[in-house]
């Protein structure tokens, strides 16, 4: 069995692969993310993550930050729309110790208000770097406008001012409400049998209170297409056209993702690629992503260029959706799109963090996950006309937004 999974007593679920390597890593996923703040709330879940290394019960800041570094190794956190990841990479024989803290940050931080006022000022610095690169704040530019309204319509690092209001009492609260046990996932990868890592589960994470999540998220409602300009007087024009997509759990998400893969994929030879930056020369940078979330989902395509080809570059672009939308791949086209696709995927596997904290992700999600072999037999399977059909209804009525 390539995977072992567990259901420890308090819900708390794990997964496990073992791998030959002196090197572990583990990670405690959580379902909540920004998407779950009040709108009271907007940039809590972002400070909650960063007030889990501000001290515990047990432990001052100096004491969890130099728990694992003391040992080599290393650890992290993150925050998403919808999880908050803990995670840590150590030798295979600190595996253990590892477990213990992330346990002990996760459910006995303190947040101490002088730690706090601390983290305050990294954050504010956070923001500002963000507001300084126009590739990033495009993309959540868009993604608020594209969920206006709705619980994913907000950035994640909130605002200067939200943060000046939350205290300890804040981050308790919200944490109480929303890092549940049956929201959670331990996932962990390495040389250690399934015996072993479920006993240090057992050990460090099944005695925690059981908890149940007591609300439920609200899927975004109907959005109108907009197309908008915004002066930021940039030495370049950066701009988004893109869609509103398909959730995780739809069957559509995975055509859809090698589509965007053929579209604009971080390989050379996608379509975009080739026809506006090699062919053309109007942009050095342009490509395609699709983020999709547990009951939406959401296609962008981004590029930056010199003031005056932004409208050039757009016009390409709809000529190229408009081929996938009006004539299917050829079976060559289609199986060296494949092959491209999952050799991608098995690279991306290599990374053992990596392939871990997606374990971790589609548990969480899921509750299973698929084996690489799985997965290439659902790409294999995929039909022209799929791809076609994915194209007509994603990419019809792009929206656009532009800096400039």
């Amino acid at each position: 069995m390539e995977f072992h999974t567990y259901t420890l007593p308090n819900g708390i679920r794990g997964i496990h692969r073992q791998v030959k390597s002196n090197v572990a890593h583990c990670a405690l996923a959580v379902n909540a993310g920004s998407r779950d703040e009040l709108p009271t709330e907007f940039g809590l879940a972002h400070f909650t993550e960063h007030g889990f290394f501000k001290g515990t019960n047990h432990r001052k800041a100096y004491q969890v930050n130099c728990r694992l570094e003391n040992l080599g190794g290393e650890l992290n956190a993150y925050t998403t729309k919808e999880d908050t990841t803990i995670h840590a990479t150590v030798l295979k024989g600190d595996f253990s110790k590892a477990a213990e803290l992330i346990s002990d940050i996760a459910f006995e931080s303190t947040f101490p208000e002088k730690e706090l006022a601390k983290e305050r000022e990294v954050i504010c610095d956070e923001i500002n770097t963000y507001k300084d690169s126009p590739t990033e704040m495009i993309y959540d530019s868009f993604e608020d406008m594209l969920f206006a309204g709705s619980e994913l319509g907000h950035n994640i690092l909130g605002r200067k001012t939200s943060l000046a209001r939350f205290g300890t009492d804040a981050i308790l609260k919200f944490r109480k409400r929303t890092h549940t046990t049956d929201q959670m996932v331990f996932a962990s990868i390495g040389n250690m049998s399934p015996h072993t890592v479920q006993s240090v589960a057992e050990r460090y994470f099944a005695e925690r209170p059981a908890t149940r999540r007591e609300y439920e998220r609200v899927a975004p409602g109907q959005y109108a297409r907009f197309e908008k300009t915004v002066v930021k007087h940039t030495h370049q024009n950066h701009c988004i056209v893109g869609n509103r997509a398909y959730g995780i759990r739809d069957d559509k998400r995975l055509p859809l993702a090698l589509l965007v893969n053929i579209l604009g994929g971080p390989c050379a030879n996608s379509l975009l690629n080739v026809v506006i930056r090699e062919k053309n020369g109007l942009s050095y940078n342009i490509e395609a992503n699709y983020t999709p979330y547990i009951d939406t989902g959401i296609v962008a395509i981004y590029f930056s260029s010199d003031n005056g080809n932004s409208d050039l570059c757009i016009d390409l672009i709809d000529k190229q959706i408009k081929k996938l939308q009006q004539s299917p791949l050829s079976s060559r086209q289609l199986s060296m799109s494949k092959k491209q696709f999952i050799a991608q995927l098995a690279v991306s596997m290599e990374n053992n963090e990596s392939y871990m904290l997606g374990l971790g992700k589609s548990l969480l999600i899921h509750n299973e996950v698929d084996t690489i072999e799985e997965i290439c037999r659902k790409i294999d399977s995929l039909k022209a006309e799929q791809l076609t059909d994915v194209a007509n209804e994603i990419f019809t009525d792009n929206s656009i937004l532009l800096y400039k």
